[in-house]
């Protein structure tokens, strides 16, 4: 009568290159992420891990709290920094960031 008839829709197949084709805004961010935020920061991290592994005593450095000394002792878990005359501090090697270059503390 006034009502039409109501049929499905066809179904149709889609093709393997239809299939990429909506996956690959998705691929495409996947890869920028890698290469921007992913990949320099594991670089970041292995060289920060081969600094921590070759701290020696002389060395003068920073720690992530902003104090600057020499190492006066290195053990495995801990260091100990001279950061004024006579006056040393136990910190973690984890928190030393930064290795300065040698005579930077006397030019402070």
């Amino acid at each position: 009568m006034f009502i039409s008839n109501a049929y499905a829709a066809a179904t149709g197949t889609s093709s393997p290159t239809e299939a990429l084709m909506s996956f690959l805004p998705l691929i495409v961010i996947f890869v920028l992420f890698w290469f921007m935020i992913i990949r320099p920061q594991m670089k970041r991290a292995k060289d920060q891990g081969k600094m921590l592994e070759a701290l020696q005593k002389g060395d003068e450095v920073i720690t992530s709290g902003g104090q600057v000394g020499r190492i006066v002792k290195v053990s495995e878990q801990f260091v100990s920094l001279e950061i004024a005359d006579n006056v040393v501090t136990n910190v973690q090697k984890s928190t030393i960031t930064t290795m300065l270059p040698k005579g930077t503390i006397k030019s402070i």
